[in-house]
C-alpha cells in the first residue's frame, strides 16, 4: 500500500510538498488551516495569532524566474517582481495544472504531531486534527509528516525602557495590513529588514514623518538591476559562485560594498552596519534611499527609552514627538504541535540537517519544509527539499547516518557564527546556489554541467553564465522534466515579455546587440580555454 504523508499547511510549500508526494506515489493528506491555498502569499484583512499574512502592497524580493517552480515557469506577462496578488495566482494556476486541491482538507488545523507507539519499528506518526467548528480533535496515523507552516507566524517583540510609559499604539508588522490611519502622523518604525524598509516607505507617502531605528545598520540592495533587468539574475550565477567560493571572504564583501556603495553611499545615509555585506540578510528596498534622500524618511538609531509622547534614541538627549510605532523585529521560529525532542528549538537556534530533517529521530520520516532563510527565492528550496523527502521516503535514496547530520549541522553553525552577527534574524540563512545543489546531490539531480559544456554548450553557456534558474534541477534525475531545457533557453523572453506593455517602432541598430555580443565573445574565450586545458 502507498505510504499516507500528512502535509501540514496549503500553502506554496505545502502545494510543492504535495506533487513531491504524487511524483513518487505516496498519497499526500493535507491540513490547510483556512479556506484557500496560498499560505502567506494571500492578503487577509484580518489579523489572526498563529497565521501568516503579507501587507496588502507586498511585492516579492525576487523575480518571478528565480522563484519559479522547476516544471512550471510563470506566464510571460506577469511582471518581474510580482505583487502578492500574481503570486497567489501563480500558486493557483500550479496547483489547478498539477491537480493538487483535490489532496486539501481546508479549515482543519492541525494541534499536535507525535509518534506513535509503534515509531521504534514503524516510523508512524499520530497527527491530531481539529476541523473548524468542531469542539473535539481527531487523529490519524500516517508514515511521514511535512510541516510546511513556515516561520513567519509568530513574531518577536521586544521591550524597551518606558516602553509602558507611551500613550501611541506599538504594533508589529505581522498586524500591519495598510496605511490607513497613520495619515499626518509621526510614525516610528523599528527594525531594517525587509518589512521594516516596506513599512517605512509606505508611510512615508502619507505620514508627516516616518522614523526608521536601527541598532546596526543594513545594507539595501535593489530589484532594478544593470539595464533595468532584475538585479538577482545578475547576482545568482554560478560563474559567479565559483569566485564567491573561492576567493578570500573580505575581498568578496569588498567587491560588494563597493558596488552597492556605488548606487548609494550607506554611511552619508547613515545605513551603513559595522558587519560585512555578506555577515547579514540584507534589505531589499529600491525606493527607500530616495525616501532618505527627501527626508520624508529620517534613520535613527536604537531606541534608548520610551517617554509618554515619544522616544529618546541612543546618541541623542532630546525627546522625538511619536504617535504611531511598527515594530519590524521578526519572528521566532516556533512549532506549537511538536515537542522539543522532535525538533530542538533555542532562541531561534533549530539542529535540524539541512534545516530540514531532525538528526535524532531514528525514523527520519518528518521534514519541516521551507524552514532556511536564503538571499534568494525560497519556493524552489521548498520543492527541492520535498522531493528529497519523497525520494526518502520510498527507498530510492538514504539520507547521511545521524552522526554525519550532526556533523554537517556543526560545520554549517560554526560558518554562520563566523559570518553573521549574532541574533534570532540569522540562525537559519543558506547562500541559495551552494544549498540548492547540496539538495540536489541527496536527490540525484544535480545538473551535470561537464557533460553539458561538451554535449550541449548552448545550455552549458545558458546554466553557467545565466542565472540560475529552477528549471536546472529537472534537466536529468528523478522526475525529471522534458520542458526544462527550453525553458532555461527561453527564459529571456519571459523575462523581457512582461515589460512589452507598449509596442516600439524599431530604431536603426537594435538587430546588433554590443552586449550580447561581448557576452557571446567571453564564452568562446572561455570554452577555448578549457578545451585547451583538457587538451
Amino acid at each position: 500500500m502507498s505510504k499516507r504523508i500528512c502535509i501540514v499547511g496549503g500553502g506554496a510549500s505545502g502545494l510543492t510538498a504535495i506533487k513531491a508526494c504524487i511524483e513518487q506515489g505516496l498519497t499526500p493528506v493535507c491540513y490547510e488551516w483556512t479556506k484557500n491555498v496560498g499560505g502567506l502569499w494571500r492578503y487577509r484583512e484580518e489579523d489572526i495569532e498563529g497565521l501568516a499574512s503579507v501587507m496588502r502592497s507586498t511585492i516579492i524580493n525576487s523575480s518571478k524566474e528565480l522563484s519559479a517552480f522547476s516544471d512550471f515557469p510563470p506566464p510571460t506577462e506577469y511582471p518581474n517582481y510580482m505583487h502578492n496578488s500574481k503570486m497567489i495566482k501563480y500558486l493557483e494556476m500550479y496547483a489547478k495544472n498539477f491537480d493538487l486541491v483535490r489532496y486539501i482538507h481546508f479549515e482543519h488545523k492541525v494541534d499536535n504531531i507525535e509518534q506513535s507507539p509503534d515509531f521504534d519499528y514503524s516510523g508512524r506518526w499520530v497527527v491530531s486534527v481539529q476541523k473548524a467548528g468542531a469542539q473535539e480533535t481527531f487523529q490519524e496515523m500516517f508514515d511521514g509528516v511535512m510541516v510546511c507552516a513556515g516561520h513567519h507566524v509568530f513574531p518577536i517583540v521586544p521591550k524597551f525602557p518606558g516602553q509602558d510609559l507611551f500613550q501611541g499604539r506599538i504594533i508589529h508588522t505581522h498586524s500591519y495590513k495598510k496605511p490607513n490611519g497613520y495619515d499626518d502622523k509621526k510614525v516610528l518604525v523599528v527594525g531594517v529588514g525587509n518589512s521594516g524598509g516596506d513599512v517605512a516607505v509606505e508611510l512615508s507617502n502619507i505620514a508627516s514623518q516616518v522614523y526608521l531605528s536601527t541598532r546596526r545598520g543594513a545594507w539595501v540592495i535593489h530589484r532594478v538591476g544593470p539595464r533595468g533587468r532584475p538585479f538577482d539574475l545578475y547576482m545568482m550565477k554560478r560563474f559567479l559562485n565559483v569566485f564567491f567560493n573561492h576567493l578570500p571572504y573580505p575581498l568578496v564583501c569588498y567587491i560588494a560594498e563597493s558596488s552597492i556603495n556605488s548606487r548609494v553611499d550607506h554611511e552619508l545615509y547613515r545605513m551603513k552596519p559595522q558587519h560585512h555585506i555578506l555577515g547579514q540578510h540584507p534589505m531589499v528596498n529600491d525606493a527607500l534611499p530616495n525616501r532618505i534622500l527627501s527626508g520624508t524618511v529620517q534613520v535613527k538609531g536604537d531606541i534608548k527609552e520610551f517617554t509618554a509622547k515619544g522616544v529618546i534614541f541612543e546618541g541623542e538627549n532630546e525627546e522625538v514627538a511619536v504617535d504611531e510605532v511598527v515594530l519590524a523585529t521578526g519572528y521566532k521560529i516556533h512549532f506549537p504541535y511538536l515537542s522539543k525532542d522532535i525538533v530542538w528549538v533555542e532562541d531561534n537556534e533549530v539542529e535540524l540537517f539541512k534545516f530540514a530533517f531532525p538528526p535524532k529521530l531514528k525514523h527520519k520520516s518528518l521534514v519541516l519544509i521551507g524552514l532556511g532563510q536564503p538571499v534568494g527565492p525560497l519556493m524552489p528550496i521548498s520543492e527541492l527539499q520535498s522531493r528529497v523527502f519523497a525520494l526518502h521516503m520510498t527507498g530510492k535514496i538514504k539520507l547521511p547516518s545521524e552522526d554525519e547530520m550532526m556533523a554537517d549541522i556543526k560545520r554549517k553553525d560554526i560558518e554562520m557564527r563566523k559570518r553573521y552577527f549574532s541574533g534570532p534574524r540569522h540562525t537559519i540563512q543558506v547562500d541559495w546556489i551552494n544549498y540548492m545543489d547540496e539538495l540536489a546531490q541527496l536527490a540525484g539531480v544535480q545538473p551535470d554541467l561537464f557533460s553539458m559544456f561538451f554535449n550541449d554548450p548552448i545550455l552549458f553557456y545558458k546554466s553557467f553564465f545565466g542565472p540560475t534558474l529552477p528549471y536546472q534541477y529537472r534537466l536529468q534525475g528523478p522526475n525529471s522534466w522534458p520542458g526544462a531545457r527550453q525553458a532555461i533557453l527561453s527564459a529571456d523572453e519571459r523575462i523581457e515579455g512582461a515589460l512589452a506593455t507598449r509596442c516600439l517602432p524599431k530604431s536603426k541598430g537594435d538587430e546588433f546587440n554590443l552586449y550580447k555580443f561581448l557576452m557571446a565573445c567571453l564564452a568562446i574565450t572561455f570554452l577555448a580555454m578549457v578545451l585547451a586545458t583538457v587538451a
